[in-house]
C-alpha cells in the first residue's frame, strides 16, 4: 500500500566518442495539481522536481498548501533579487534557516538583518582575495600529502573520491581558518559528522507550507545531536585555544579574535565566534569537496577533455609541482572547475523569502512568499548556454564570459559567497596537483546520481580506481 509513496530518479546520461552529457535528472512528468505527490518526490531529490518548460528564461509562481512560491529563473529578474532589492529578499528561506541553524547558530550564511550587516565585512575581509596567497601553500603541501599517500597504495586502488576530496579540503580549511593540523582523525569526524547531518536533515519544512511563516524546528533527536556534537566539539576547542592565546597568528580564526579584541561592539562571544569559524569551515570544506569529486567524475567520462588538462599542466609546470603562481596559466584547468560549477552547483538552490510585497518580472509577490532562484536551472538553460547539458569546458576559455546573473555558482550580490576566491584557487590548484600524477577512474557502468541535500553531492559518494601517471 506504500509503494505509491517510494521515489527514485530518473538519471539521464550520455556519452560519445567525444561528448558528454553527464548525470542529471530526467525531467519532471507528473501529473500538475498533486501538490502531495511533488513534496514527496522533493523530499527525495529536489532536483527531480522540474518539468521541461522550467528549463526556460522565465519568472513563474505557482502555490503549494497556500503558500506562494516564486521561480526566478532569468538573468534580469535575479538582478533585481539579489542586487536591485536584495534587502526585500535577503532572508534566506525558513527550510535552509531551520536546517542549519543547529550546527551554525546565527554564523553569516543564515543571518540577515543587524548581525550580517556587521559581521559581512569583518568576514569578507578575512577571506578576502587578496588573502589567498597567504594560504597558497597551505594548498600546496595539503594537495601533496594526499598524493604521496596515494602513491603508497597500489595502483588501480579504490576509494571513495568524496570522501577523499572531503579530507583534503577540511584539512586546507583546517590550516588555513584554524592555523594548525586538524588531523585525521579530526577531519574524519567532522566529514562524518556533517554527511550524517545533512543525512538526516529534511529537504522540506511541511510547517511552512502549512502556514508557519518561520517554519517548525528541526526535531532534535538523538543522532542528529551527536553529528553536532562531534563538530562542535573540534570546532570549540580550536576557538578556546586561540582565546586562550595558543593560535597562529595567522589563522582566520585568530584575525577573528584580534579584531574582536579591537571592536568589543561586535560581541563575538564564544558562541559567536564558534558559529563564524563552524561557518566557514563547513562553507570552505563541504563546497570545494563536493566540485572537486564531480570533476573527477566529468574527467573520468571525457578523456579528450583529460588529455589537454594533462597537457597543460605538463606545458606550464614540466616536472615540478603545481604552485599558486601557475593557477593563472593553468586555463583548461580553470575551465574545468568552472564547467563543473556551472553543472553541479555545489548549492543548486538559493531559496529566500519575501519581508514585504513586491513585484518580480510580471508576478506580484506576496509577503513571506519563498522566492527560488536555482543555479541547477539556470546553468542549463539553453538561452543562455549553447547545448546546456553537454561538459564542454571549451565555452570558458579565450576570455568567454556568461551573461552576467546566468551563472551564479557562488550566488550573487551582496551576499555573494566571501569565499569565491579561495574556493576557485584552491579547486583549480588541488586539481592541477592531483592530476599531475593520477588518473582517477569511475567504473564504466556505475550509475552516478546527483543529489541535493544541503549540498549537491553523488548519491553514496563517488567510488573509484587511482592509476599513476
Amino acid at each position: 500500500m506504500f509503494a505509491s509513496f517510494r521515489q527514485t530518479t530518473d538519471i539521464v546520461e550520455k556519452r560519445g566518442e567525444t561528448t558528454l552529457e553527464p548525470a542529471h535528472a530526467d525531467f519532471y512528468r507528473g501529473k500538475p495539481g498533486k501538490p502531495l505527490n511533488l513534496i514527496l518526490k522533493a523530499r527525495h531529490d529536489f532536483l527531480s522536481i522540474w518539468r521541461e518548460n522550467d528549463y526556460t528564461n522565465r519568472v513563474s509562481t505557482m502555490k503549494l498548501f497556500g503558500r506562494q512560491i516564486v521561480i526566478v529563473n532569468s538573468p534580469e529578474a535575479i538582478k533585481y533579487v539579489v542586487a536591485t532589492r536584495h534587502e526585500n529578499f535577503e532572508r534566506k528561506s525558513p527550510q535552509m534557516r531551520r536546517a542549519l541553524e543547529f550546527l551554525l547558530g546565527d554564523g553569516l550564511f543564515i543571518s540577515d538583518g543587524d548581525t550580517w550587516k556587521q559581521r559581512r565585512p569583518l568576514v569578507n575581509d578575512i577571506v578576502h582575495k587578496n588573502r589567498v596567497p597567504a594560504f597558497g601553500k597551505i594548498m600546496e603541501n595539503t594537495s601533496t600529502e594526499l598524493v604521496q599517500r596515494w602513491n603508497d597504495m597500489q595502483d588501480g586502488a579504490s576509494v571513495n573520491a568524496l570522501y577523499e576530496m572531503a579530507g583534503l579540503t577540511a584539512e586546507i580549511i583546517s590550516r588555513s581558518v584554524f592555523g594548525n593540523d586538524l588531523g585525521e582523525e579530526a577531519a574524519n569526524a567532522v566529514t562524518e559528522g556533517f554527511t550524517s547531518y545533512q543525512s538526516l536533515i529534511d529537504s522540506i519544512n511541511i510547517g511552512y507550507f502549512l502556514g508557519f511563516d518561520e517554519g517548525l524546528p528541526v526535531l532534535r533527536t538523538p543522532k542528529l545531536r551527536r553529528s553536532v556534537k562531534r563538530i562542535h566539539g573540534i570546532i570549540d576547542k580550536v576557538v578556546e585555544d586561540h582565546l586562550a592565546g595558543r593560535g597562529d597568528n595567522n589563522s582566520m580564526v585568530e584575525l577573528l579574535v584580534r579584531r574582536q579584541s579591537r571592536n568589543p561592539e561586535l560581541k563575538l562571544d564564544v558562541v559567536a565566534l564558534r558559529n563564524e569559524a563552524a561557518t566557514i569551515f563547513m562553507a570552505g570544506h563541504e563546497t570545494t569537496a563536493a566540485t572537486l569529486t564531480w570533476a573527477w567524475y566529468l574527467l573520468s567520462r571525457a578523456p579528450w577533455v583529460e588529455q589537454s588538462v594533462h597537457e597543460e599542466i605538463e606545458r606550464v609546470c614540466g616536472g615540478n609541482v603545481p604552485t599558486l603562481d601557475d593557477v593563472p596559466k593553468l586555463e583548461w584547468c580553470r575551465a574545468v572547475i568552472e564547467e563543473t560549477l556551472r553543472l553541479y552547483p555545489p548549492v543548486p538552490i538559493l531559496a529566500r523569502q519575501a519581508t514585504k510585497a513586491d513585484r518580480i518580472g510580471d508576478i506580484e509577490v506576496k509577503p513571506a512568499s519563498l522566492i527560488l532562484i536555482v543555479p541547477w536551472l539556470l546553468h542549463r538553460t539553453e538561452a543562455f548556454f549553447t547545448d546546456a547539458n553537454l561538459f564542454k569546458p571549451e565555452r570558458f576559455l579565450d576570455g568567454q564570459k556568461p551573461i552576467p546573473y546566468s551563472y551564479i555558482p557562488f550566488a550573487s550580490g551582496p551576499r555573494v559567497c566571501p569565499g569565491l576566491q579561495f574556493g576557485l584557487t584552491e579547486s583549480i590548484l588541488c586539481l592541477a596537483i592531483i592530476a599531475q600524477r593520477f588518473k582517477v577512474r569511475v567504473a564504466e557502468d556505475a550509475k552516478v546520481e546527483p543529489q541535493c541535500r544541503l549540498t549537491l553531492r553523488p548519491r553514496g559518494g563517488l567510488p573509484v580506481t587511482l592509476h599513476r601517471r
